[in-house]
């Protein structure tokens, strides 16, 4: 098998660490582990052995997770490491050569990757922003075909921030039923609404759908590497024994710590936590692209840690991304990585004087670049 390579990825693990400002990162400001545990847990961790521990996640971990989605039981969860294991898995126990994925676009694009390296074909549908981020019905239709094997999603949207309608998941699901297909969404960013009110699943929409989840960007905790995928019993079973061929269970420090953030107290306190660090850098974002000849426009995120900038300058974004952070110390992932080019990716979920200081580094940077095009439409 031959995989290409994750662009997406690879630029990120180049650069975040090198430059002043790192404005990619598409999680939120990251807990310390004493913001999350008192004292005494603390003690207990502490005297925790550090044995192998449940493979496929404790039980009292994914009881708590079964309790986030409706009528879902242990038995329907699967721990990994991180959510991009979960995709992983779940493409990796779905897909085979000569089947076909209809994907959602733009997207993290592991799928993408993943997909073609197992020898199936991508059939894109795509968001569009003439459409606030939303897809054209005609187009998904156009898209499933009866050679059709998963209708993959991310919702909400990594890189847009947008939320699908019920009428639009409600289309999806009639379309994955109708071709016999299963319907997979990456719901990492569930949590993560701007507005407060949380995205409802697509878990339980019909009987062959499956989802991931994590703690890495709606909670904030990228560290503890805990992902999860919810599913039918036999999906979960099928992709368990899948799970013994790659790292075979998480760790047991971070099954502990994530048995307790899910905990609904201590969920919801974490969430309204993050959820404000979002709606404050979300209104200093919009307050910056909305001055006289930014050259900077964009759709506003209904849920995540990003916003997807269109600029106006005549410059690759590949380009346009590499000179800020020579020059400027300052690191945005371009619209090429999506397959967009005339597009940038701006984390929002940083430190709101860090995140406010990054941007006008910006601006210092696109004052120099051209006068902006007059794109008006």
């Amino acid at each position: 098998m031959k995989i290409e390579t994750f662009q997406l990825e690879r630029t990120q693990s180049l650069w975040e660490h090198t430059v002043e400002f790192n404005l990619t990162e598409t999680g939120i400001h990251p807990f310390e582990l004493s913001e999350l545990l008192s004292g005494e847990e603390l003690d207990r961790l502490l005297h925790t052995r550090l044995g192998y521990g449940h493979t496929n996640g404790s039980p009292e971990l994914r009881r708590a997770i079964a309790a986030l989605y409706p009528d879902a039981e242990m038995e329907h969860v699967l721990v990994t490491n991180g959510s991009a294991e979960a995709n992983f898995l779940a493409m990796w126990s779905l897909v085979e050569p000569g089947d076909e994925v209809v994907l959602m676009l733009p997207n993290y694009m592991q799928i993408w990757g993943l997909v073609r390296a197992f020898g199936a074909r991508v059939r894109p549908f795509h968001l569009l922003e003439e459409r606030q981020w939303h897809f054209d019905p005609e187009a998904l239709r156009a898209a499933v075909t009866p050679r059709t094997k998963v209708i993959a999603v991310c919702n909400p949207n990594n890189p847009t921030g947008a939320v699908l309608t019920r009428a639009e998941m409600a289309e999806l699901m009639r379309l994955a039923e109708e071709a016999g297909a299963w319907l997979y969404a990456d719901e990492v960013y569930r949590g993560a609404e701007l507005a407060g009110e949380e995205t409802p699943t697509l878990w339980g929409s019909y009987e062959r759908t499956a989802v991931c989840g994590g703690l890495s960007k709606a909670y904030a905790l990228p560290g503890l590497r805990i992902g999860w995928l919810v599913g039918p019993k036999d999906f979960i079973e099928r992709a368990w024994s899948y799970h013994d061929y790659t790292t075979i269970a998480p760790g047991v420090l971070s099954d502990r710590v994530a048995s307790r953030v899910l905990q609904p107290e201590v969920r919801a306190k974490f969430l309204e936590r993050n959820r404000a660090i979002l709606r404050e850098n979300l209104g200093f974002l919009e307050k910056w692209v909305a001055r006289p000849n930014s050259g900077f426009h964009f759709v506003p995120p209904r849920a995540g840690g990003l916003a997807f900038l269109r600029y106006d300058f005549p410059v690759n974004s590949t380009r346009l991304c590499t000179q800020l952070r020579e020059r400027n110390s300052v690191f945005l992932i371009p619209g090429d990585c999506f397959g967009l080019d005339g597009y940038v990716r701006v984390g929002i979920g940083a430190e709101p004087s860090y995140f406010a200081e990054g941007l006008e580094r910006v601006a210092e940077f696109c004052s120099g670049v051209a006068p902006p095009q007059d794109t008006k439409k």
